[in-house]
């Protein structure tokens, strides 16, 4: 899908989007830096796959899911990479679908939280954070346009925000950051 078509969906589905412009090869790059060893990869949001070839470059040999909930997208995503497992379906569909995934699995996402429609965010949040939890090795990695976390932890939650990187030529700059266990 191309640049125009992808702002047509934003324009049409901005909840869902959650951008004007595809992610910079630059923030797909500074993400896919925090990936470090992994066992397995989801990504969420996987969109035009800006994020999905970056994540190709950095860890060409750890099996990826690229889950994309527009129909569209997806199709796109399955002719551009098609060794890449993609699944078009609802982020906590896929999630529930994958409890038995590998301990060291990181979750890299360009999920809109702050614009997702309720009550698809709540319910997003509840499995992304239950998936997380389960297994104290795996970690989110999320990008936010705003000076803050993506999303507020729930309290008493044992996971923690950190800030990685601040990628400010993109469009609009965008803060990466990591979600893991607060005992590491």
């Amino acid at each position: 899908m191309n640049t125009t078509a992808f702002v047509a969906l934003a324009l049409a589905r901005p909840g869902l989007v959650g951008a004007v412009a595809p992610s910079s090869r630059r923030l797909a790059r500074a993400m896919a830096a925090q990936v470090g060893e992994a066992d397995a990869l989801i990504e969420l949001g996987a969109g035009t796959g800006a994020v999905t070839s970056a994540l190709r470059h950095a860890a060409p040999t750890t099996p990826l899911l690229a889950v994309e909930l527009q129909a569209n997208l997806a199709a796109g995503l399955q002719q551009r990479f098609p060794d890449v497992e993609v699944a078009c379906a609802a982020a906590h569909e896929v999630l529930a679908q994958h409890p038995q995934a590998p301990a060291d699995t990181v979750l890299v996402s360009s999920l809109p939280f702050r614009s997702l429609p309720e009550p698809l965010r709540s319910t997003t949040l509840r499995a992304l954070l239950h998936f997380i939890e389960t297994h104290p090795k795996r970690r989110l990695v999320q990008y936010t346009y705003q000076p803050r976390a993506p999303f507020e932890l729930p309290a008493h939650c044992p996971l923690r925000w950190s800030l990685r990187e601040v990628v400010w030529r993109n469009l609009p700059p965008a803060g990466v950051w990591v979600l893991r266990s607060a005992a590491d």
